[in-house]
């Protein structure tokens, strides 16, 4: 356990939180004559949650502390929290659902792709297409919390939602391409090694067969001489 792993972990944390916030309308904070509602509350733990996505990748790089764990458990902690904020925002009528289905089965599709390469024994980096659809994901999602209470955001919120949109599919696509050069190489190649060692077994058999069957006629021929010389021996007169 590292401080970046930590870090992650800590993202994990604040999504029941920012989904808490979001659903519990309730929530009013007075702070210095200032009222501070839920969306806003919401808000800042999003942000806070955005802010440690990009320093734990940061530190791990430049602390040289990328662990198994670490690479295993950040992209879920994105997924986790871009999920939950996406799907409260449905239940709070700001957002599409059919664009949350799409966004999140996105995230689905592609995750499912990097388990199956990585299980061909290839990791599938996160391209800038990738990294700038994650950019526009905390944009939109943060104007959509502002929208809540500040009609005029609509529009903007509308407008990166569809950029986000257009990044997720283009990526995933960019995602699809690297998987089927990636596996499918990597499946030929491997049916060529199983064919070639099917071939060498099937030739050691047919070498062991030949192997037995001259041994077998090795062992006749040796048989008929015994026989032969018994047989030439038994018919001559014994002598004086």
């Amino acid at each position: 356990m590292n401080l970046p792993n930590s870090l992650t972990l800590a993202r994990i944390f604040l999504v029941p939180l920012l989904v808490a916030a979001l659903l519990q309308e309730s929530i009013v904070l007075h702070w210095q004559g200032a009222v501070i509602t839920n969306d806003l509350v919401a808000l800042i733990i999003f942000w806070l949650a955005a802010a440690t996505d990009l320093l734990d990748g940061y530190l791990a790089r430049r602390w040289k502390q990328v662990t198994t764990i670490g690479t295993l458990l950040d992209p879920i902690a994105d997924k986790l929290l871009v999920s939950a904020a996406l799907i409260s925002l449905v239940q709070l009528g700001a957002i599409r659902s059919w664009l949350v289905v799409l966004l999140i089965g996105r995230e689905f599709a592609v995750s499912g792709l990097r388990s199956i390469a990585a299980a061909e024994g290839y990791t599938i980096q996160a391209n800038e297409l990738g990294k700038t659809k994650t950019f526009f994901q905390v944009v939109a999602i943060s104007f959509l919390l502002l929208s809540i209470r500040h009609p005029d955001m609509t529009r903007w919120a509308t407008l990166s939602l569809y950029v986000v949109v257009f990044f997720s599919v283009v990526s995933a696509l960019s995602y699809f391409g690297k998987f089927w050069g990636v596996v499918d190489d990597s499946t030929k190649l491997r049916r060529r090694a199983e064919l070639l060692d099917a071939e060498r077994h099937h030739q050691r058999e047919r070498i062991a067969v030949n192997r037995t069957a001259a041994a077998e006629r090795r062992r006749l021929k040796a048989a008929r001489l015994r026989a032969r010389e018994f047989g030439v021996t038994a018919d001559r007169p014994p002598s004086a």
